[in-house]
């Protein structure tokens, strides 16, 4: 895969006098059925989160809330993207590198993703990553 196939997918949003609404459908609303789900938040504004690629996963990573940067590299080129409103996620496909940093106070990070966790196709060596994308 490479960095063009990385990209922010707006979801429907629902709105009445009640409240707002966002559904997300597997395979309808992202290109996966939807297998594991899980969030980060109360991450430190200094800290760097992944720093990994996965060999089977994608993912899609919303904002539900405040904002964080995401930098995506293919093993040639590299894309930052700004997460920072709830009713879109950033697609990331399988053997990309994402970073995700500068992270406000109140932020919460929901990923979808396709796989469910294992930690053997998780690439977290850098130099390993860009031997085995060239």
């Amino acid at each position: 895969m490479n960095i063009d196939d990385c990209k922010l997918i707006k979801f429907k949003e629902f709105a009445d006098p009640h409240g707002n609404l966002v559904a997300i459908e597997g395979v309808k609303d992202v290109p996966f059925n939807i297998k594991r789900l899980f969030y980060i938040y109360d991450i430190l504004s200094d800290v760097v989160r992944g720093k990994h690629a996965n060999r089977k996963s994608e993912f899609i990573l919303i904002c539900l809330n405040g904002s964080c940067k995401v930098d995506l590299f293919d093993g040639i080129n590299t894309k930052t993207i700004k997460l920072e409103c709830n009713t879109e996620g950033l697609y990331i496909p399988k053997m990309v590198w994402k970073d995700m940093y500068a992270f406000s106070r109140d932020c919460v990070l929901l990923c979808l993703s396709n796989e469910y966790y294992d930690a053997d196709e998780y690439i977290r060596d850098k130099e390993e990553y860009i031997k085995e994308v060239s």
